[in-house]
């Protein structure tokens, strides 16, 4: 007899600090009573590039390619030149997936027959297009063809603070944290689903000041004399002094800082939503059996019933779903692409990172589930 599916993963956005502690999450998750009724994957970002491979069952893939990675085959920094037409960065993961699985095509060609359903979400930077959707684009791999579900994957995680864009299909996509950075919503409206497990990274975003522009300052000195130069380099030690005292250093710092509200915002309302939808269906509840404990006049009890059954809340459901959420964080040293610069990730580095989402896993779970 076949395990009834009926749980619901989520998992956020996060850079390579959240696909790593995801990772852990989810071999501890495996690990557990859960696994086997997994019918659902909801993935932002890095959630959606794990989340890819869990609902294939293929993490032992995903840790060997991560403990492989670096920052150079994510993002690889694009030239100063390059950057007002190309952006920070190159968008170099979709070739690394390509020599690594043969393409992420190849990774998700099998997941319409998986018993576990992904969903993955993007943002749509479409021109004109349609506001009724909330600008957030959302594929399935039910429906979904893999060649277009392969592209929203990498869309995805395409960090638009860093890199262009993708199309994917006719809609033109990028990174699903500017809409709806942790998907619990999609989780809590999905039928199948009765229960939530989810991993939600809390991003500790390294400040875009001044270092970039430093090797380009020390370059500039030898023509300080020519009057343009040292004006130029004027507005550099403006910048650093704003720096100083933690202001943001110039326009590009002002874009990211926005970002990292508009991320840490629409994450923080995922749960706040379905914990006053909870909320409200609790004293729904509550409420029609002591009004229904009131009323004794034939017939009425009925009327009354009824009326209760067809009210249209804006929730739209009428049951609690509980929610085993994994908050992630760490203090370890940072896994970014950098942005001029970029150290390599050590395996130390990484197995921290990994062992830290299955410790946070494993506390959950067990506070949970015994």
């Amino acid at each position: 007899m076949k395990p009834r599916r009926d749980v619901g993963g989520v998992l956020s956005g996060g850079g390579v600090y959240g696909v790593m502690m995801e990772l852990g999450f989810l071999q501890r998750l495996r690990e557990s009573v859960l696994w086997p009724r997994v019918a659902a994957i909801f993935g932002t970002s890095s959630g959606a590039l794990s989340g890819s491979l869990a609902a294939l069952d293929r993490l032992d893939d995903l840790e060997r390619f991560l403990m492989a990675l670096q920052p150079e085959q994510t993002f690889r920094p694009n030239r100063l030149w390059r950057l007002p037409f190309l952006g920070l960065h190159d968008y170099a993961l979709p070739q690394t997936i390509d020599i690594w699985f043969g393409g992420m095509t190849r990774v998700v060609e099998d997941l319409a027959a998986a018993p576990i359903e992904l969903v993955v979400v993007a943002t749509d930077l479409t021109d004109a297009s349609f506001t009724d959707t909330g600008f957030e684009l959302v594929y399935s791999s039910r429906v979904t063809p893999p060649a277009e579900l392969a592209q929203a994957i990498l869309a995805s995680a395409a960090v638009s603070a860093l890199v262009m864009p993708l199309r994917v299909g006719d809609r033109i996509a990028t990174d699903g944290a500017w809409v709806r950075n942790f998907p619990l919503a999609h989780a809590y409206s999905h039928q199948e689903v009765e229960l939530i497990v989810g991993f939600r990274y809390l991003a500790q975003y390294p400040r875009l000041g001044v270092e970039a522009l430093q090797p380009l300052r020390k370059r500039l000195m030898r023509f300080r004399k020519i009057p343009p130069i040292r004006a130029f380099i004027a507005e550099i030690d403006e910048a650093e002094a704003r720096a100083a005292r933690g202001e943001p250093a110039h326009l590009a710092d002002v874009i990211v800082r926005l970002a990292r509200v508009t991320i840490r915002r629409n994450t923080q309302s995922e749960e706040r939503v379905a914990e006053a939808t909870d909320q409200s269906l609790r004293e729904l509840r509550s409420l029609r059996h002591d009004v229904l404990g009131l009323v004794d006049e034939p017939g009425l009890h009925e009327a009354v019933a009824a009326r209760f059954a067809a009210a249209n809340f804006p929730f739209g459901q009428n049951r609690i779903v509980p929610r085993i959420i994994v908050h992630g964080t760490t203090n370890s040293p940072g896994l970014e692409p950098g942005l001029r610069t970029q150290p390599r990730w050590s395996e130390d580095d990484k197995r921290r990172l990994i062992r830290r989402g299955w410790e946070l896993a494993d506390k959950e779970l067990n506070r949970r589930l015994h």
